[in-house]
């Protein structure tokens, strides 16, 4: 089958884009909204992009009715986010925070998710989090349905059972995040496997 993107109309797009780029890591973006309380919203058109520097990219859509997100609202007025990666400790957390309350709620507060305060950045950060990257934005792409944020990270928060005993590299039997597959199935990174390359040289002696 052919598609021709350039006819098609956008949630025909949406659907084959977010079906076949998967899985798609999940990041629980909390920011802090004007009258301070935390704001929490999964987004699952995220990934890094960069080490140097140290970028990462969401890709947010306005609601429904097309007002824009709370978490874009509070991005541009504070220049801030924090991405906490997200396990199945922290599903529940992250399907509450996904249900589009109003601006007026604190959904972490909703979801009885306990936070710290930031150590670089204003937004609060998830203990409960694997992982946490507190980010700076370097810059916003504007489309007329969708904004991208480039954040610069800045700090990251990594709980000790999720990294080697030197401290460098991650357990695999601990750090499992969920990612996103398409609708409402994800995907647990519980089964890990070796790939090794073989050699160039053997490669182009087997073809001659």
């Amino acid at each position: 089958m052919e598609f021709d993107f350039t006819r098609m109309e956008p949630l025909d797009r949406y659907r084959l884009l977010t079906n076949f780029v998967g899985p798609r890591p999940i990041a629980l973006v909390t920011t802090r909204s004007a009258e301070g309380h935390d704001n929490g919203a999964p987004m699952s058109f995220f990934n890094v992009f960069s080490h140097d520097p140290a970028i990462v990219v969401l890709g947010i859509q306005p609601r429904a009715d097309g007002r824009e997100k709370d978490t874009v609202t509070n991005i541009r007025r504070t220049g801030e986010f924090t991405v906490n990666m997200v396990d199945m400790a922290l599903s529940r957390t992250m399907l509450i925070c996904g249900l589009g309350a109003e601006s007026d709620v604190d959904e972490l507060e909703l979801a009885g998710e306990s936070v710290m305060p930031g150590t670089q950045v204003g937004a609060s950060w998830i203990p409960a989090s694997p992982c946490a990257m507190e980010c700076r934005v370097e810059r916003l792409i504007e489309y007329p349905k969708r904004v991208l944020v480039l954040g610069e990270v800045v700090h990251m928060h990594v709980r000790r059972d999720c990294l080697d005993a030197q401290g460098r590299y991650v357990d695999p039997e601990t750090y499992q995040p969920i990612a996103r597959l398409h609708a409402d199935n994800y995907i647990v990174s519980d089964q890990q496997f070796v790939l090794k390359a073989p050699p160039l040289s053997d490669v182009l002696k087997a073809k001659g």
